[in-house]
């Protein structure tokens, strides 16, 4: 109940408190229309969830049908052709990459008949001596000093770095089927690039003069103190 000495003071105030009702309305509108359209987007949320995750899964079974991931299945059975002791000293790596081209039909009609591809080789060559090659002649104790007679060093591993090597680029003609075996002869090749590339770079020479290095550390080491390698 409003008690009012004046009609106007007792209008304003009503008019007032009609306001703040107004307000509190709005205010009660506004926030059940917010919860009213978060509960309708949580519920248009939940009914596109299936949908989408039905899509990404077609999505990813047709990407498997393009692109399947191969499967390696090894032969259980396995056959050892020979073992061997080995003696081998070790004393250099090279790591070696080499680009090969590799290429069939590259004439006139090249764009139709041709079949041409890039390889990017990495390989690994291993250098080092034999010590299953050396005779007990091969050491000779004079005065205290000890001779000692190496084999010539040589190249033990010559070979591709398979995780490393990849074809780069390959270019088909549209008359033509890849060669199988293009890939394979750049491969072939390139393990002989490798090898030549390390022999001009002089990699027995290293090879022989490590093994020296070791090998007169080691003679040392068992009292020999003056070592003398004869060429």
């Amino acid at each position: 109940m409003i008690f009012c000495t004046q009609p106007d003071d007792c209008y304003n105030v009503l008019m007032r408190k009609q306001s703040w009702v107004s307000i509190v309305l709005i205010l009660a509108i506004i926030v059940a229309a917010y919860f009213m359209v978060q509960s309708v987007r949580d519920s248009a949320q939940q009914a596109v969830n299936p949908i989408r995750q039905a899509n990404n899964s077609l999505q990813t079974q047709v990407s498997n049908l393009l692109h399947p991931t191969p499967t390696i299945i090894p032969d259980p059975s396995t056959y050892i052709h020979e073992v061997r002791a080995l003696a081998r000293l070790e004393t250099i790596q090279y790591s070696v990459e080499k680009v090969i081209t590799a290429e069939t039909g590259q004439d006139i009609f090249k764009a139709l008949l041709g079949d041409r591809l890039l390889l990017v080789a990495h390989g690994v060559v291993i250098g080092g001596i034999d010590m299953q090659k050396m005779n007990p002649q091969d050491l000779q104790l004079q005065d205290g000093s000890l001779f000692v007679r190496l084999p010539q060093a040589e190249i033990f591993i010559a070979t591709l770095d398979n995780q490393k090597t990849y074809v780069y680029d390959r270019q088909t003609g549209i008359f033509r089927s890849p060669d199988q075996n293009l890939e394979t002869l750049a491969r072939q090749s390139a393990e002989n690039e490798i090898r030549k590339a390390a022999l001009d770079d002089g990699i027995l020479e290293q090879a022989q003069t490590n093994a020296e290095i070791y090998l007169e550390r080691f003679f040392q080491a068992l009292g020999y103190q003056q070592v003398t390698f004869i060429h």
